[in-house]
């Protein structure tokens, strides 16, 4: 094999080829499945000592141990197994049958064998021929994840939904006619275990498959529309003659006094490790750990419809691999990945991580009133972005740097809505847990709850949360016109949680006691902006509220395990409770001055507009990470002004009149 890459360098496909290779050596004549194959966190107290010298110039003491992660099935028994592989000694370090309650995450291979096997099942062909479909129309399925409403169900089981899809056109909008019944399979032993049909009104009554009756479908691309495409929008061209302000070298990027190394892998997809800015430490690691979308619709199956898109798939399995010119503008760095395929072949995923610089107004302008002279800075930004498309919805996750140490993680959503059957022909047939969005379909309402894992490193690796209110001053003889107001701060000193609270202005700070400000004579800090969001709506008895207790809390603080990455715990498909944030944090760890994770829960609660359909317009959700007193004054002071002579904006021209008789007198 080549040299061995950097502790943070994402799978190399030498590695996926290694990691088959060993295990196929140590189950001899086995057929294996494989689910992942990917890098293993580096054991963070190996890996500080070697990007410290690296940050500070100094010989470099030997690389932590390269090591890769394995889910596999056995094929003969359907037994599941986690491997822990050393690529430096080609060994197996462990490798342990799971509990038969454990299930993967899925795969692509998995899903498109799922697809194809509702498709040509001898039940599921007669129930199609029971629609009595006319010609250039089909049936299609989205298999997913079957959830949890049994606490003994051990099997490995997809739930398809089914829509009925014309076959004139690649790009026709199967959400726009779902069927009423839907298959569930047992993937390992691949066979039929019933076919679920669905509710057509507000009650649980279903009916069985009866002739389809055409409908008019509301469809999405472009030339499927009636309506005629705009023809006054002028085009926008981002050009940067000199190239870009960034700097690349393999997986580092230096930017305007940040720098940083790209990190992928299979599950949580883009990573951003090792960030400094201007030489000093900030965070250690930062990521979107997991997210999950529980629906509202409280009709059987409909309960047990509950993504965990990290955990159940993965957003580095969904990535879309990224078009010139169409996902991200302006002079763009590409970065690629790798993934496993079932077989255990390395898949290349081109073009998945986008680089890019963008401006973003002003950064600070002011203005002397008294002679007018202005000083103007714009805001430039740099942007990391990946678009995961998972099933029906997309997602766009970008990490996005300014030039005064601010840190944002922006998640647009996008997509289509996932819509269900709804016999909605009678004028005023509605449901109290949805919205009509066409002839015969409905979209319930959901949530979009995201994970926000942040590993700091302010000046050093051993730090403090704590939150800060704005209140009143007491109405005393120091407050005699009763204007004033101060902060309180509450240190979180043992792992837990905490809640957001607006009306007390709340602010979550991490800071560093071992450095203190020479102007404020506080600690080093950065602050939380949290985005304030309503969490998970379903009842904490419910099964959906048991699997995603990170998202019945916005704010959770757990002291530095390795192998603690993802809030909902590592294995989420079809688990019947959480093994995350909340089981960590019973342990009341010590945290104030300690090598600590911070976790964010936000996002949205997403009751459907028919605007959002067919496909819907971004949803905007955004954290921030600001500097508070980890520097003496704005570190963007340094930022040229902004010119003419720099920008080259171009002036819209003023329309010539005929005659300027004419023109005064119509003013």
């Amino acid at each position: 094999m080549a040299a061995t890459p950097h502790p943070f360098d994402p799978i190399t496909p030498a590695e996926i080829v290694l990691a088959t290779k060993i295990l196929e050596a140590a189950f001899p004549g086995i057929p294996l499945r494989y689910k992942k194959i990917d890098i293993q966190e580096p054991i963070k107290s190996d890996v500080v000592p070697y990007i410290e010298a690296e940050r500070l110039g100094k010989p470099l003491p030997p690389k932590p141990a390269r090591l890769l992660q394995v889910l596999f099935h056995r094929k003969d028994t359907g037994a599941f197994f986690k491997a822990l592989l050393n690529a430096g000694t080609r060994s197996i370090l462990s490798a342990k049958q799971l509990p038969k309650h454990i299930q993967g995450p899925a795969d692509m291979d998995e899903l498109a064998e799922v697809e194809e096997l509702c498709l040509s099942h001898p039940a599921i062909q007669a129930e199609v021929a029971k629609l009595q479909l006319p010609p250039g129309v089909t049936i299609c399925n989205d298999p997913w994840i079957y959830g949890t409403d049994d606490p003994n169900e051990a099997r490995r089981l997809f739930q398809c939904y089914m829509y009925i899809i014309a076959t004139d056109h690649p790009q026709n909008n199967h959400y726009s006619v779902p069927c009423k019944f839907s298959p569930v399979f047992d993937i390992i032993k691949r066979e039929l275990v019933r076919i679920d049909y669905l509710p057509g009104g507000a009650d649980a009554q279903t009916t069985e498959t009866q002739p389809w009756k055409p409908v008019e479908t509301v469809q999405y691309a472009h030339d499927l529309l009636q309506e005629p495409l705009r023809t006054d929008l002028k085009p926008y061209i981002v050009q940067q003659p000199e190239g870009p302000s960034f700097g690349v070298q393999g997986n580092v990027v230096e930017w305007q006094k940040w720098r940083f190394r790209v990190g992928f892998n299979s599950r949580e997809g883009l990573v951003i490790y090792n960030l400094t800015y201007d030489g000093r430490n900030v965070f250690y690691r930062l990521s979107v750990s997991e997210m999950t979308v529980p629906y509202g619709d409280p009709r059987a199956p409909y309960h047990r419809k509950q993504a965990f898109d990290v955990g159940d798939v993965g957003f580095g399995i969904t990535a879309n691999q990224l078009s010139l010119g169409c996902d991200c503008l302006g002079h763009i760095k590409y970065f690629d990945g790798y993934r496993a395929d079932s077989k255990g072949t390395p898949v290349l995923l081109q073009n998945i991580i986008c680089l890019h610089e963008q401006d973003n107004g002003l950064q600070h302008k002011h203005t002397n009133y008294r002679n007018n002279a202005a000083t103007v800075v714009r805001n430039r930004q740099l942007v990391v972005q990946m678009i995961c498309t998972v099933a029906n919805y997309e997602y766009i996750f970008a990490f996005i740097f300014d030039q005064a140490a601010n840190i944002e993680l922006e998640v647009r959503a996008t997509g289509i809505l996932s819509t269900v059957p709804f016999d909605n022909e009678k004028f005023g047939t509605t449901v109290p847990w949805g919205t009509n969005v066409g002839p015969g379909v409905m979209a319930p309402f959901h949530q979009h709850m995201f994970s926000f894992r942040m590993d700091p490193a302010l000046d050093g690796f051993k730090n403090t949360v704590y939150y800060e209110d704005s209140v009143p001053l007491p109405e005393d003889e120091n407050n005699p016109y009763l204007v004033g107001y101060t902060t309180e701060q509450t240190v979180l000193r043992t792992s837990g949680t905490a809640n957001t609270d607006v009306s007390r202005h709340r602010v979550f700070k991490i800071r560093n006691d071992a450095h203190i400000n020479p102007i404020t004579y506080k600690p080093v800090a950065y602050k939380l902006q949290t985005s304030p969001a309503q969490m998970m709506l379903a009842s904490p008895k419910s099964y959906g509220s048991k699997r995603a207790g990170f998202a019945t809390k916005p704010i959770w603080i757990t002291k530095y395990q390795d192998d603690e990455l993802y809030a909902a715990g590592e294995f989420t498909n079809q688990s019947k409770q959480s093994e995350g944030v909340e089981k960590w944090v019973q342990r009341e760890d010590p945290v104030e001055n300690e090598d600590l994770v911070l976790w964010h829960t936000f996002g949205l609660t997403h009751n459907p507009r028919i605007e959002d359909f067919p496909v819907m317009p971004v949803e905007r959700v955004s954290v921030m990470l600001k500097p508070d007193g980890f520097f003496t004054k704005n570190p963007a002071l340094d930022v040229p002004p902004s010119s003419q002579s720099f920008n080259k904006s171009t002036l819209h021209p003023e329309p010539v009149a005929c005659c300027a008789g004419e023109m005064k007198g119509k003013l």
